[in-house]
C-alpha cells in the first residue's frame, strides 16, 4: 500500500480586502491579462516602440502563461493518479481492521514484479507500514494510518479542484492574450493601410 505526504497547492493567500471592492481570488500567482481595449493609447506606452518588439513581448508573456499551463496539467495528472490509490490504500486499511477484530487471518496476492504474483497470509495485525515516497517507509498503527491516509486524501482532492480552477483561469488568460496580439497585429496593418493611402494623395 501506498501512502503521499500531506501535498499543499501553493496557493497565494488574499490581500487585504477593500472594503468598497471585493478582492479577487488569488490564482496560483498567475498574473492576470489585460485586455487591450485601446491599442492607439498601448502603442504610445513607453517600450512599445516597434510593432514587431510589442508583438514580441506579448508572445514571451503568452509562453509563460502556456509554460504554467504545462506545468499545471502535469500536476493534475499526478493528483488522478494519487487520489484513487490513496483510496484504495484506505480500503486495504479497513481491511486489515476488520481481520484484526475477527482475529482473522488474510489471504492475499502481492506483487514481486511485473506480471508475477505471489500469495501470503497475513495474520491479524494492528500495525501496517506506509511507503512515503523517497525510498522512505514507516511503521504505523491502524488508526493512525488512517488518520493520515484520510488527511492526504482531503489535502489531494481540494488540490485537484484548485487546480482546475486555476487551469479555467489559466485559459481565459490564454484566450485573452491570443486576442491582444491579434489586436495589435490587425492596428498595424490598418495603421500601414492609412499611411499607404496619406502617400498617394
Amino acid at each position: 500500500s501506498h501512502s503521499y505526504p500531506d501535498i499543499r497547492y501553493p496557493i497565494k493567500m488574499s490581500e487585504e480586502s477593500n472594503p468598497e471592492k471585493p478582492a479577487e481570488k488569488k490564482h496560483l500567482g498567475i498574473p492576470k491579462a489585460e485586455f487591450l481595449d485601446d491599442v492607439d493609447a498601448f502603442m504610445k506606452l513607453p517600450g512599445n516602440t516597434t510593432v514587431r518588439d510589442t508583438l514580441l513581448k506579448l508572445e514571451e508573456q503568452y509562453q509563460k502563461y502556456r509554460f504554467m499551463e504545462s506545468n499545471l496539467n502535469e500536476k493534475k495528472k499526478k493528483l488522478k493518479v494519487q487520489i484513487p490509490d490513496i483510496k484504495a490504500t484506505l480500503e486495504t486499511i479497513k481491511h486489515l481492521q476488520s481481520q484484526k477484530k475477527e482475529e482473522k487471518a488474510s489471504m492475499v496476492n502481492f506483487l514481486l514484479s511485473d506480471g508475477l504474483y505471489a500469495s501470503a497470509q497475513i495474520p491479524p495485525t494492528d500495525k501496517v507500514c506506509l511507503w512515503l515516497g523517497a525510498n522512505v517507509m514507516l511503521e504505523y498503527t491502524i488508526a493512525e494510518a488512517k488518520e493520515l491516509l484520510r488527511k492526504n486524501q482531503s489535502s489531494a482532492t481540494e488540490n485537484l479542484v484548485k487546480v482546475n480552477e486555476d487551469l479555467n483561469f489559466l485559459r481565459n488568460q490564454l484566450t485573452t492574450m491570443e486576442v491582444n496580439m491579434a489586436r495589435v497585429h490587425n492596428w498595424d496593418v490598418k495603421r500601414r493601410s492609412q499611411e499607404a493611402v496619406k502617400s498617394h494623395s
